[in-house]
């Protein structure tokens, strides 16, 4: 994406008989590139332009300005032959048929997207056991729960083997055994098959345990490129260290720390999160009698919510080394 914009255009009334055009920007100069096999967190705040970003990508919006390249075609301009290299999964929403057996769904998709047989079967059977499928092939779409749907839409999307994936709120709703799940299926189609995976959610677990990389969108302008450990350290904030000693002890005093809490012979050292935290430990091993110790990094949705709140998502976006470069391999 090269300097991408959306403008929607509104008709308000303004009178008894006269309506008012208003321009309402979505997004606006909106700039990055995404290599091949990369696996991209796209985050923003509820009416940020993630959805209006992704609809553009996908070809069902046409940008007001810029120029949008995915895997080499023009989103709106190629769409029906851009379709066939992308699958899209919407949490809130089902591209599956919610009368037929889940079995049957596949089965159709098949002939849309003219699957060759053999591959199809290979792929079904290969998605059925990563994600525990066998059980409920027969069941009617309407009689599954909804982290069974969600693994039967993560499969649709991906029975053609597209180069890219979108997936919006992928997790929503889920419980914790049918998130882990998913989350592992997804690790593992990008380690595997090298799919292109761009992931918009509001669960920053999934962030974490999935994206070296992320996006961040505020009002419509990218905020923040780079990965998770940048940004904690852009944002601010502060580590903890979890010091066990050997038997209670006073306060701890290193320079450059607070003592957020002790209890017996644990203490909670705060430091700054873009310091390095191999002095600390040093200066307590060498002047405490220390058992243990580990380190816990600012909560992602802390973080996050620093970003939106302290304007630092008007500042000029940090780009990832090498996610930028013109050279750069891109899908």
């Amino acid at each position: 994406m090269d300097g991408v914009g959306k403008t929607f255009v509104l008709r308000r009334r303004a009178g008894r008989l006269r309506r008012e055009r208003v321009d309402v920007p979505a997004v606006a100069d909106l700039t990055f590139r995404i290599n091949a096999g990369e696996m991209v967190g796209y985050l923003g705040p509820n009416g940020a332009g993630k959805s209006t970003t992704i609809k553009m990508l996908i070809g069902i919006l046409v940008p007001s300005a810029g120029r949008i390249r995915v895997c080499g075609l023009d989103p709106s301009r190629q769409r029906m032959e851009l379709a066939r290299r992308l699958g899209v999964v919407f949490g809130q929403r089902t591209t599956l048929w919610w009368d037929l057996p889940l079995r049957d769904s596949f089965d159709l998709l098949r002939h849309i997207y003219r699957i060759p047989p053999d591959r199809f079967r290979e792929n079904l059977d290969h998605f059925v056991d990563l994600l525990q499928l066998a059980p409920f092939l027969e069941t009617p779409v309407r009689q599954l729960s909804l982290g069974q749907r969600m693994r039967g839409d993560l499969t649709a999307a991906l029975l053609h083997d597209p180069e890219i994936v979108y997936l919006d709120e992928p997790t929503i709703g889920l419980d914790v055994v049918s998130k882990a799940a998913v989350r592992g299926f997804l690790a593992a189609l990008n380690r595997e098959r090298g799919t292109t995976i761009v992931l918009t959610t509001h669960d920053m677990t999934d962030i974490e345990q999935l994206c070296p990389r992320v996006l961040v969108i505020d009002h419509g302008r990218l905020g923040f490129d780079g990965r998770l450990h940048d940004l904690r350290a852009q944002i601010g904030g502060e580590r903890i260290l979890v010091v066990d000693l050997a038997e209670p002890h006073s306060p701890i005093d290193v320079a450059g720390t607070r003592v957020v809490r002790v209890d017996g012979p644990r203490q909670w050292l705060a430091f700054p999160a873009g310091t390095s935290a191999a002095p600390l430990v040093s200066t307590v091993a060498d002047q405490y009698p220390l058992v243990d110790l580990s380190i816990r990094e600012p909560a992602i949705e802390d973080v996050i919510a620093r970003l939106y709140t302290s304007g630092t998502s008007g500042r000029r976006p940090i780009p990832r080394q090498g996610g930028t470069s013109d050279t750069a391999a891109s899908p």
